[in-house]
């Protein structure tokens, strides 16, 4: 009886609930009325031909006539007594078979299957609720946030104003929480006051309006937003954000620094503290048919070879592992380390790729491709259908899909294409196009969704970096500042404190790299960062390891070593 007094009390909360409540009253009103109406004229004209039956021997022919059941056993003989049998049906049909079910759904039934829908969902979190991310959207970057939280054992709550996505969500397995985000209620109701981060991903306005909203309830608590225009940044933290994070720049500054080329063979993809993390072409150099063991780069260079790219392949280096002309070597260590590597090994490379990097989109990404290459002195060109970047000539109006354009793009001459719309679908498109064009070069390519990156790679591409993905790292890292750092999709940098288990062994005979996958790139004790690593120091208790490895690599070293 609780539950239904619960339900009904919840059904009938709303003011339009109520409302369609009365509606429908009112028509059962008019039915049963008009019901009595026609038994009352079916006395009249049963007299009129000289029968008589009882009061309840009307209602019965009449509901049998409007529900079309017809039994028969009732019948009119006159001319008008059959002229107001075909009324009775025809009003029965249009009443009880039309109007009457439909008035039912839509206001009765609609309306109590969206309050159990609601019922269903969290309107609120536990009082003792702290530390947790409070995440306001539920697009493919949000998601893919909470499954980074879900990784790292960080507790995150989904707020989500539309009743049709927060229940989606709920029976998809997301902790959501329905409520209003325009309203200090929402918060409220997600304790944002004591969470470690609110985070707003709707769009630039719509966050400055949450902003405001969080201040007003959590002055203190730590907040967040996306940004997509850059103007938009300073009235985000005017707003009361902490941080506002352009995750399309820090996107497009991705993709361009995975091209090859400017003044350096070794390309630095990421910095970790004072490691640096770089790629390098083993052809053209002196390292192409030798095994890692014979590069000698630790003892000459003071770099750690930690893996190698075959294609889109990422393979951990052992000093067995081969290179030949089409291997990419991922080198650890610092920038001295790596300007002495280049000097060396590559002392006749050219200071400039005079080809010109295709960039195909000319959106945000795009533009921030652009503005990284331009920073590094490659030579780009953009494929663009829309007039939006001005008059530079470095812009192609067209069709990326069409051949002719990529022609006059410079297709032939290009070494690089990067591929940066917001539509997966085009860009697996494109990406399938250019590589039946243009077999040996490199491809690097956006994807907005992170479901969409094994398409992509199937496509041809060599190498895809997420929004979504970045987004996810991008929060980590501010919860746990130097947590994590993605080098591209599926393959981290992380660090983590030396297990229990490995305390008092060396980094050869952990076997960290045949146990995981995982190959350490860094060893830090205190404020001292060795790079590369001594594998025959025995490890402290107080160290932290800096690895490297594929996301399965780093459940596997978690796993096997019980961190």
């Amino acid at each position: 009886m609780k539950f239904i007094s619960s339900q009904l009390n919840y059904f009938l909360a709303p003011a339009g609930n109520r409302r369609n409540i009365l509606f429908m009253l009112r028509f059962l009103l008019f039915l049963c009325a008009l019901v009595l109406l026609y038994s009352a004229l079916f006395h009249c004209i049963m007299q009129y031909e000289g029968r008589e039956y009882s009061l309840f021997t009307g209602l019965y022919w009449t509901l049998t006539v409007m529900s079309t059941l017809g039994f028969g056993d009732i019948t009119f003989h006159s001319d008008l007594g059959m002229l107001f049998s075909v009324t009775v049906l025809l009003s029965g049909v249009l009443l009880f078979m039309l109007l009457l079910p439909f008035t039912f759904i839509r206001f009765v039934y609609a309306p109590w299957l969206e309050a159990q829908n609601k019922a269903l969902t969290p309107r609120m979190l536990p009082e003792d609720s702290a530390g947790h991310v409070v995440i306001v959207g539920s697009d493919g970057a949000a998601l893919s946030i909470a499954s980074r939280c879900l990784r790292y054992d960080i507790p995150y709550v989904l707020l989500e104003a539309d009743n049709a996505k927060a229940v989606s969500l709920f029976d998809r397995g997301w902790k959501v929480v329905l409520g209003d985000t325009d309203s200090v209620s929402g918060y409220a109701a997600v304790r944002a006051e004591k969470a470690a981060l609110v985070l707003a991903l709707h769009d630039d306005m719509k966050n400055t309006n949450i902003a405001y909203t969080v201040r007003e309830y959590a002055p203190l608590a730590p907040l967040a937003a996306s940004v997509n225009r850059e103007a938009s940044a300073d009235i985000l933290l005017l707003a009361g954000c902490d941080h506002v994070l352009n995750f399309a720049g820090m996107l497009g500054k991705g993709l361009a620094g995975r091209v090859f080329g400017g003044n350096s063979t070794s390309n630095i993809i990421g910095r970790f503290e004072g490691l640096c993390i770089a790629e390098s072409t083993a052809g053209g150099g002196k390292l192409a048919g030798l095994r890692i063991r014979d590069t000698d780069l630790r003892s000459r260079f003071g770099l750690n070879a930690v893996g190698i790219w075959q294609g889109n392949r990422y393979l951990p280096a052992g000093p067995d592992t081969e290179l030949d002309n089409n291997s990419i070597l991922l080198l650890a260590g610092t920038a001295e380390s790596l300007e002495n590597f280049d000097r060396h090994v590559f002392p006749e490379h050219a200071v400039e790729n005079p080809a010109p990097v295709l960039i195909l989109g000319g959106g945000r990404v795009g533009a921030a491709v652009a503005a990284a290459l331009e920073s590094r002195g490659i030579a780009w060109r953009i494929v663009e259908q829309q007039k939006k970047l001005g008059q530079d000539e470095r812009v192609v109006i067209g069709d990326a899909a069409d051949i002719a354009v990529l022609l006059k793009a410079g297709l032939h001459e290009t070494r690089t294409i990067i591929v940066t719309t917001h539509n997966d679908d085009l860009n697996i498109y494109l990406t399938i196009y250019c590589r039946k064009l243009r077999p040996d070069i490199q491809i690097i390519c956006r994807a907005t969704l992170e479901n969409n990156l094994p398409s992509l790679y199937s496509a041809g591409a060599d190498l895809v970096m997420s929004q979504a993905g970045l987004a996810a790292d991008t929060v980590i890292n501010l919860l746990i500042p130097g947590r994590v750092f993605t080098l591209t999709e599926g393959l981290n940098i992380f660090r983590i404190l030396t297990p229990l288990s490995l305390v008092g062994q060396t980094l050869k005979s952990g076997g960290i790299r045949q146990r995981t996958n995982c190959n350490v790139a860094a060893v830090k004790n205190g404020e001292a960062l060795s790079v590369p690593p001594d594998p025959d120091r025995p490890l402290a208790a107080g160290d932290e390891l800096i690895i490297i490895g594929s996301v399965d690599a780093e459940k596997s070293f978690i796993r096997t070593f019980k961190v």
